[in-house]
């Protein structure tokens, strides 16, 4: 049951507001048809990868060793705090606390299998 004005958890996001809330992530990261890794790994195909999968990136030994695969929620929570989810992540990124940037993300990032 949920109260007036609280949120449903894990709400269908926008990939097109996502592709806007991607442009956080692309200065290290591409995604899309030409993606490959730059300062970051490319993140086709995220959701349902391990973590350090790729083979044109090199990840840290922190999450080499996480054996995290990358869900919706395990997602949802590294980009909220990349560092209490892999302590020792190469990722230097404050973090997303915005829900609805989160879900729109998350869609947009969904869009490239």
């Amino acid at each position: 049951m949920t109260w007036p004005g609280q949120a449903l958890a894990h709400s269908a996001g926008d990939a097109v507001a996502g592709k806007a809330a991607f442009a956080k992530c692309a200065s290290c990261h591409q995604i899309g048809p030409s993606a490959r890794a730059g300062f970051g790994p490319q993140l086709n195909g995220i959701v349902g990868r391990p973590a350090a999968a790729t083979r044109d990136y090199r990840y840290s030994a922190a999450m080499q060793n996480s054996r995290i695969v990358w869900t919706e929620d395990k997602l949802r929570a590294f980009l909220k705090s990349p560092g209490d989810v892999v302590p020792g992540t190469k990722m230097r990124f404050w973090g997303i606390s915005n829900e609805q940037d989160l879900n729109n993300l998350l869609a947009y990032m969904k869009s490239f299998p």
